[in-house]
C-alpha cells in the first residue's frame, strides 16, 4: 500500500511516499524558519499562505523523486491536529481534494502520534511496548506506548514544555529565531572550570513523585541572572545558556529514567525536536547504557515536523485496522486535540 502523507501543522510544510512493503520511498520539507526569523516567531497567516504555495510543488517534486504517479498512490494520511487552523486546513483540504480525485481513502493523523511513531521508521525500530519522551514544541510528555493508538500518558508538562523553555531562554539572551538550536550552539563555548559550571540553576520537579515537567520556573531563574549581570558579555550568555541546557536535560534524562523503572519497560524513544538536542542525546544515552536499558532517536531531519513521519502514522493505521473506506470527503481540523482522545485502530 502506497500511502502520501502531508504535514503542514505550523511552520514545516512536509510531504512523504510511504509503502508499507518498501518503506519510506522519498520525502520533502520546506521551512519557513528564515521568513519567521523576521518577526521573532511563527506569524500564523503567513504560515498558511506559505503552505499553499509548497504543498503542490513539494508533492510533484516527491512523487517524481519515487518514480511514482498519482494514480499510484493507494490512501492520502494528513495531519488534522494540533496545530495552526489555518495551516492545518491548507494540508486538509489539499489532501481530501486530491483523495477525492483519485477516489481513494484519507486517513486524519495526529500529530503527535506521527512523532512517536517516527523512530520506528529506522532500520532497528524499537518494538512495542516502550516508553515514550515526546518532546516537541508545546508539548513535553511521557507515554506508554504498547501499540499504534496504545498510549497511556504518564508525565506531563505543568507549565512550559521544554521547547518553550528553550525559545523563551534564547530570546532572554538576546539568540534569534529558532532559539533552542541557536542556545545549544552557545552553550559549547561556555567556560565549566573544569566541570564546574559558573552558576546554578534550579532543576523543577526532579525529585518529585511523579513523572511532571515544569519549566516556567527556570525561565525565569534565567531571568534573574540576565538581569543581574547586565550588560550581558558573550562569555556570560555561553555561561548561562550551558546551565540552563544541563538543567533542562537533567531533569528530561531523569524522569525518563523513573518513567522506566515504575513501568518495568527497558525500552525508551525519544522524539520531537529537543530530542534533537546533543546534549539530550548524551545523558540519556549514558544513563540507559547503566540501566542495560535502549534507547532510540530518529534521525535528526525526523525529529522536527515532517511529511515522512504523518504517511508513516497512517499507513500504521491503515494496515492495523484494514479498514475498507468509505469517504464522503469532508473534513475539518483539531487546533487543539488531546493525544489521550486517540483510539486503537
Amino acid at each position: 500500500m502506497l500511502v502520501l502523507g502531508i504535514e503542514s501543522s505550523c511552520d514545516e510544510t512536509g510531504i512523504a511516499l510511504y509503502d508499507t512493503d518498501q518503506g519510506l520511498l522519498a520525502h520533502a520539507l520546506h521551512s519557513q524558519v528564515e521568513m519567521h526569523a523576521e518577526y521573532g516567531g511563527v506569524v500564523p497567516e503567513l504560515a498558511s499562505r506559505d503552505h499553499i504555495r509548497r504543498v503542490l510543488p513539494l508533492t510533484e517534486s516527491t512523487l517524481k523523486n519515487a518514480g511514482k504517479m498519482l494514480q499510484d498512490i493507494d490512501a492520502i494520511a494528513y495531519t488534522q491536529g494540533p496545530g495552526l487552523s489555518g495551516a492545518l486546513l491548507v494540508g486538509t483540504s489539499f489532501a481530501e481534494s486530491l483523495a477525492f480525485s483519485l477516489k481513494i481513502p484519507t486517513i486524519s493523523v495526529h500529530h503527535l502520534e506521527g512523532h512517536l511513531l517516527a523512530p520506528l521508521l529506522e532500520d532497528n525500530p524499537p518494538a512495542f511496548p516502550f516508553v515514550a519522551l515526546l518532546v516537541s514544541g508545546g508539548h513535553t510528555q511521557l507515554m506508554r506506548v504498547d501499540g499504534v493508538g496504545q498510549y497511556e500518558l504518564l508525565g506531563d508538562t505543568l507549565d512550559d514544555a521544554a521547547g518553550e523553555a528553550f525559545d523563551k531562554t534564547a530570546k532572554l539572551l538576546g539568540l534569534g529565531y529558532p532559539g533552542g538550536p541557536a542556545l545549544s550552539k552557545l552553550a559549547q563555548h561556555a567556560n565549566t572550570n573544569h566541570g564546574t559550571p559558573r552558576f546554578k540553576l534550579p532543576r523543577p520537579l526532579i525529585n518529585s513523585h511523579d513523572l511532571n515537567f515544569s519549566f516556567s520556573g527556570l525561565k525565569t531563574s534565567v531571568l534573574t541572572l540576565v538581569n543581574q549581570h547586565q550588560p550581558l558579555s558573550s562569555q556570560t550568555q555561553a555561561d548561562i545558556a550551558y546551565e540552563f541546557q544541563e538543567a533542562v536535560t537533567e531533569v528530561l534524562t531523569k524522569k525518563c529514567m523513573s518513567a522506566l523503572r515504575e513501568t518495568g519497560l527497558d525500552n525508551l524513544i525519544v522524539s520531537g525536536g529537543v530530542g534533537a538536542n546533543a546534549k539530550l542525546r548524551e545523558k540519556l544515552n549514558a544513563a540507559t547504557k547503566r540501566k542495560m536499558c535502549k534507547v532510540s532517536y530518529p534521525r535528526l531531519e525526523f525529529c522536527t515536523d515532517n511529511g515522512a513521519m504523518i504517511a508513516f502514522a497512517g499507513a500504521m493505521r491503515l494496515k492495523a485496522a484494514e479498514i475498507q473506506h468509505e469517504n464522503n470527503y469532508s473534513f475539518s481540523v483539531k487546533p487543539r486535540w488531546n493525544l489521550s482522545e486517540l483510539q486503537a485502530p
